[in-house]
């Protein structure tokens, strides 16, 4: 399995890079989770956030692999537990071996990432800073990891 996170966003902070790392190598290389970071869509007084946004989504599409199912992290989708991200993920894998999961920037994912996605999924109801989505994700996945092969993390 080989899972793609495609995030608006470059150059976290230390704390971010740290707990995400963490995370990440405590994954076996056969739930191989790889972090593609691409540039915020550029922002000001003379250009629009929508246009921002519009351009960050048509990197993030660009960067999607052929034949990926595609789950958008969005505010507005579905609230998953732990165990039914598991359970996804375990259904998932009858008809797909490689996902993508999209991290939109500040303003959130472009419409067409939303359209495409074939899947929404809500992290959580509270608004949380976009570095620490990254950090949650992939603790997430190590504790689905964890789930769907008996591994004591998760109790």
């Amino acid at each position: 399995m080989r899972i793609k996170i495609i995030a608006i966003g470059a150059r976290m902070p230390a704390w971010v890079e740290a707990g995400y790392a963490e995370y990440s190598k405590r994954l076996p290389r056969e739930f191989s989770v790889e972090l593609q970071e691409l540039p915020l869509g550029p922002r000001g007084k003379s250009s629009s956030t929508d246009k921002a946004i519009a351009r960050e989504g048509e990197q993030m599409l660009a960067a999607i692999p052929k034949g990926d199912l595609i789950i958008a992290l969005d505010v507005l989708g579905r609230p998953w537990s732990t165990e039914k991200l598991a359970a996804n993920f375990a259904n998932w894998s009858m008809s797909h071996s490689n996902y993508s999961i999209l991290i939109g920037g500040p303003d959130g994912l472009a419409p067409a990432c939303l359209a495409r996605a074939d899947a929404k999924w809500s992290l959580s109801a509270l608004t949380l800073p976009h570095p620490l989505v990254r950090i949650v994700l992939i603790e997430q996945l190590y504790r689905a990891w964890s789930i769907l092969n008996n591994h004591p993390y998760h109790k």
